[in-house]
């Protein structure tokens, strides 16, 4: 049963990395062709926006995927706190996965930036003009520049693998 949410799991995560294939591909296909800069702009946030996405989802099916390891077939937790109440404390997988959430550069991390950010609209942007340039203010927010996503993604897949690899030794 676990196997199945493993491959759930991979599907989801899969579909992600072809999302973000199309931007690396995008460049190529776009030389032959005149797509205007506006429709390239939003194919690129459309990938973007569903393979974060993708990996949300991924991570939640991540939680199920554990708690069905352990033998909880109805639980469909979303968050560390939901597992823990599931599956108990004392299991390493649990362990791990607090820890990823306080390890700063850690995929668990960075989905849960990528997450934030993608549920709460833009900052609106002030007008600029000669008369109130000060200074040069880069965008705050997480990484979402395909080499990061696919760093996450890739974290991801291993560490569901991971654990699918250790349970069916069982």
């Amino acid at each position: 049963m676990a196997s199945q949410w493993h491959s759930l799991v991979s599907q989801k995560l899969f579909l992600a990395r072809t999302l973000l294939g199309q931007l690396e591909g995008a460049s190529d296909r776009n030389s032959n062709t005149a797509v205007p800069e506006a429709e390239q702009a939003l194919r690129r946030e459309a990938a973007i926006q569903g393979a974060i996405e993708l990996m949300i989802r991924s991570r939640r099916l991540l939680l199920g995927m554990v708690a069905r390891l352990y033998q909880h077939k109805s639980a469909e937790p979303s968050t560390l706190a939901e597992l823990a109440v599931v599956i108990g404390e004392t299991p390493n997988e649990l362990r791990r996965l607090r820890e990823l959430e306080l390890q700063a550069g850690s995929w668990w991390n960075h989905l849960d930036q990528l997450e934030t950010a993608q549920s709460r609209p833009p900052a609106p942007r002030k007008t600029v003009s000669a008369e109130n340039i000060i200074a040069v203010a880069a965008e705050t927010g997480p990484d979402r520049s395909t080499a990061s996503l696919l760093k996450t993604l890739d974290a991801m897949k291993n560490f569901a693998n991971d654990l699918a690899e250790q349970h069916s030794e069982w």
